[in-house]
């Protein structure tokens, strides 16, 4: 198969917008750390403490998303350089990498978002449950 120099450059603007989606992910979450984390302080409750460690790993998570597309930038761009010199293997090659980067990456967003999503319904179940008590 031939690549020209125009197809890794066509990922850039996915692989941006992927960034600054996972940036603007990590931003939120920080914001909900500091929150709960002042509340802690106040309250010293159990629950928070679960909240803030499920977070963490939400936070471990976007940052591995985060360094997982940073790598398919620069393979990207190794790639372009590659065909730019006129080795067509070895620009093959790194774009195959990057293709199994953003894979990765994407894979790990979406685990990321399953464990947002779970948090979210355990906090809706409370809620919920406060409902039919109350």
């Amino acid at each position: 198969m031939d690549i020209s120099l125009t197809t890794p450059a066509l990922l850039f603007p996915a692989i941006s917008l992927l960034m600054l989606a996972y940036t603007n992910r990590f931003l939120t979450l920080a914001t909900i750390i500091r929150n709960l984390h002042d509340r802690y302080k106040a309250e010293q409750n159990q629950n928070l403490l679960s909240q803030i460690a499920n977070l963490r790993y939400r936070v471990y998570l976007i940052r591995n998303m985060q360094i997982f597309g940073v790598l398919s930038l620069l393979f990207c761009v190794v790639s372009m350089f590659a065909l730019f010199a006129g080795w067509a293997a070895g620009g093959q090659w790194s774009f195959a990498i990057v293709l199994v980067l953003m894979i990765v990456s994407m894979l790990i967003s979406l685990r990321e978002l399953q464990i947002s999503v779970g948090a979210l319904d355990l906090l809706l179940m409370e809620l919920e449950e406060g409902e039919k008590k109350g």
